[in-house]
């Protein structure tokens, strides 16, 4: 027997409208961990109706306590943090070294963001009139929905929930239909910490039917989604004919460049890290090598040496490098792309074929690939997410810049080099939202922005001090208190010499 999830409301678990249900299952043996309710409109008109009566409690809530509330439900989750872990890593897939990283990043976001509850920011500023005082404040948008992916099935939702939380809103959350059980047992632990009944709310379903439910229904008053580019357009497009702020993390197409002073150890530990940690299934996956023909074959014959070496398995085992990826499709689409290349004249340099039989038999294995490659092809400009590594030849630093630049979407980037110059002009030069210099392109730390430029997004960011920009409103307040009616803009310079002459 499983465990049957309904939806989230005013504090508790409780049945869904509908009568239909899905199951989440485990990629890498194919054993049903739990069933979720299908939601249908209802139920989302159900949480949003719960969220508008939270929002009207927890915006009163001083931000100071709202974070004290909120480094309890970090305190909350690392109790529960193994428990937590090899959840991530039985729904999701990813190897349980990764699981433990995504729920410590949780931990670390939620302990960080409750300090924004002391601080909030606004301005103050000089009046240009005497005897008045202007300042802007934060007010807190509303309820607020949040779609989340299944690649980081905690860490994203900790993201999106922490800054609306912190600046004063309730939310409405819908997790992939891939990873709902992940999703669930974090909401139980963050509201478990304190949270007024109605602030948190998640609804389980379809994208088409509980996420454009969530998306057209009038009382949410922002929403933030992290998912792939077309679907990120429809969001956006539903939210522009309402006429609400949707912010968009979106893909990647993320390179590494490798200049011929770099420093190939620690190259080749980043790359693999970069590409096939988390089996590829990340938006800031390094999914192009841009290599300098100088150490190219060096690096390369090391590379391939290395990958053939990694330990392909379920996910919990001791030992293992690399778990299944998520589900049936993406192992199909995956392939699809191998396909492509072969087609497009790339060499399979390792891998290339997926893993089946044996103790591959239940699960969605593919071997980690590597291709070489031309840039301008699908293979090499496409976001593919999953274990596929495209190298691509170089002669100079500035070739390798355009090759970096030429593709649509711009979130993470990195060079590796001992030329600080190069390095600083990499900085300036790379259209990303994030450039590392001699680390690969994953790695993000939560006290700085997330976020990138191009088709990766809409342009804002995650996390960071900027984080609560998504949640909140400015507000301008114009204070005068010299008793008299004072014209900004008309009689400044009269109302100034009056003041002056009279002293």
């Amino acid at each position: 027997m499983v465990r049957e999830y309904g939806i989230f409301l005013n504090g508790e678990w409780t049945d869904s409208s509908g009568n239909e249900f899905f199951d989440t299952l485990n990629p890498a043996t194919g054993e049903v961990l739990a069933r979720f309710a299908k939601g249908t409109e209802r139920d989302v008109d159900n949480a949003v109706s719960s969220a508008g009566k939270g929002f009207r409690i927890w915006k009163e809530v001083p931000a100071p306590m709202r974070g004290e509330i909120l480094f309890e439900a970090a305190l909350n989750i690392a109790k529960h943090k193994e428990e937590l872990s090899r959840l991530v890593s039985a729904e999701m897939g990813k190897i349980l070294s990764e699981g433990r990283g995504e729920v410590q990043e949780a931990i670390d976001f939620f302990k960080y963001i409750a300090g924004e509850g002391r601080r909030l920011f606004g301005e103050t500023t000089p009046s240009e009139l005497p005897d008045k005082f202007n300042m802007s404040i934060r007010l807190p948008k509303g309820p607020v929905g949040l779609i989340t992916p299944w690649n980081f099935p905690v860490s994203i939702p900790s993201w999106k929930m922490g800054a609306a939380l912190i600046s004063g809103c309730s939310v409405v959350l819908k997790p992939a239909t891939d990873t709902p059980l992940c999703a669930a047992r974090f909401i139980e632990l963050v509201n478990d910490a304190g949270v007024p009944p109605g602030v948190i709310n998640m609804v389980t379903g379809s994208g088409a039917e509980a996420g454009t439910a969530l998306i057209r229904h009038q009382g949410i008053r922002a929403m933030s989604f992290t998912g792939g580019v077309n679907t990120g357009r429809e969001v956006y497009t539903e939210g522009a004919r309402r006429l609400i702020q949707v912010h968009l993390e979106l893909g990647g197409k993320n390179p590494v460049i490798v200049m011929d002073d770099a420093n190939l150890d620690i190259v080749l530990d980043g790359v693999l890290f970069g590409a096939f940690g988390t089996s590829g299934q990340r938006c800031t996956a390094t999914s192009r090598l841009i290599l300098h023909k100088a150490v190219y074959d060096e690096l390369m014959g090391r590379l391939v040496d290395r990958v053939e070496k990694l330990k392909i398995g379920n996910p919990v085992e001791d030992g293992v490098d690399m778990g299944p990826v998520i589900n049936v499709k993406a192992k199909k689409g995956i392939m699809d792309y191998i396909d492509i290349g072969k087609k497009e004249n790339g060499k399979i340099a390792t891998g290339g074929n997926s893993l089946e039989g044996g103790i591959y038999s239940r699960g969605n294995y593919i071997q980690p690939t590597i291709i070489e490659t031309a840039h301008g092809t699908r293979i090499s400009t496409e976001e593919i997410f999953g274990p596929v590594l495209s190298v691509i030849r170089i002669s100079s630093f500035d070739e390798a810049v355009e090759v970096a630049n030429g593709v649509q979407y711009g979130l993470s980037s990195s060079i590796y080099t001992r030329n600080v110059n190069l390095a600083f002009r990499a900085i300036q030069q790379l259209d990303a939202g994030i450039t590392y210099v001699n680390a690969p392109t994953i790695g993000a730390e939560i006290h700085l922005p997330f976020g990138g430029v191009k088709s990766t997004g809409t342009g804002g960011r995650e996390a960071g001090s900027v984080a609560i920009e998504e949640f909140t409103e400015l507000k301008s307040v114009f204070i005068d208190y010299s008793d008299m009616l004072q014209k900004a803009q008309i009689d400044t310079e009269r109302r100034l010499k009056d003041k002056l002459h009279s002293k």
